[in-house]
């Protein structure tokens, strides 16, 4: 049974208050040069703002917010039909136009001002090679899809909220990749900058890796997990065999 007109609404209005707060840092970055605060400031408004997203709308649609993340629960089956899967992908991407097309309008006529675009970074002088770039959002998908399996289908895990875990994993990986990468790991958040501003190198990176990235992050938490065998009654009738 499809989730409905409501759930995709909501994937909209929650991949756009999350991306807002990153890409806003982002282009803030780009304007005024954070320095090397920047290194820190992003990633914690993409963490931060994720987490807000998932309190307010997790319960409506499942807080996916990331094409990669719709992609594998559908490939993978885990309680998420395909019958869903044009509505949630639709929505995710238009929230990531709709943010970048925004702070283009807003801030596009000032010096400086590029949108927040996410490409292969640089070292010493010479940018980070496209395989390196794709094993990093690979990996960093992978263990963005694994702590969310682990929160939002496993029942054995009580007491720790999801968006908190899921909000502060993103921080963490973007902390520690976003200067190899860009640290997306979430094609929505690759494809509106680069629609807007006409600039699709690399795009290919941004939706490939993820995608493999969060299904393999699937099958491996359910081969860790084991099976999943239904707990036992608290108390059983023993007239029945």
């Amino acid at each position: 049974m499809n989730k409905g007109i409501r759930a995709y609404v909501a994937e909209f209005i929650g991949t756009f208050l999350f991306l807002f707060t990153g890409m806003s840092a982002v282009v803030g970055h780009t304007l005024l040069n954070f320095g090397t605060s920047a290194g820190v400031i992003i990633p914690l408004a993409f963490g931060l703002g994720l987490v807000v997203a998932i309190f307010a709308l997790g319960h409506i649609s499942g807080a996916h917010f990331n094409p990669a993340v719709t992609l594998a629960f559908a490939i993978t089956r885990k309680n998420f039909g395909w019958g869903d899967v044009p509505g949630y992908l639709v929505a995710q991407l238009l929230a990531g136009v709709a943010v970048a097309a925004i702070q283009a309008y807003a801030f596009g006529a000032y010096e400086g001002f590029a949108t927040a675009t996410t490409l292969p970074g640089m070292v010493g002088g010479a940018q980070v090679a496209v395989g390196i770039v794709a094993l990093f959002e690979f990996l960093a998908t992978f263990g963005l899809m694994f702590v969310i399996t682990a929160v939002a289908t496993d029942t054995r895990i009580q007491g720790v909220p999801a968006g908190l875990a899921i909000g502060f994993t993103v921080a963490a990986l973007a902390l520690g990749t976003g200067w190899v990468s860009g640290g997306s790991f979430n094609p929505a958040r690759s494809f509106g900058p680069a629609l807007i501003a006409g600039d699709f190198s690399f795009q290919w990176v941004y939706w490939v890796a993820p995608i493999l990235g969060a299904v393999a992050a699937v099958f491996a938490y359910d081969f860790v997990r084991g099976p999943v065998v239904a707990p036992a009654p608290v108390m059983r009738d023993t007239t029945l065999t």
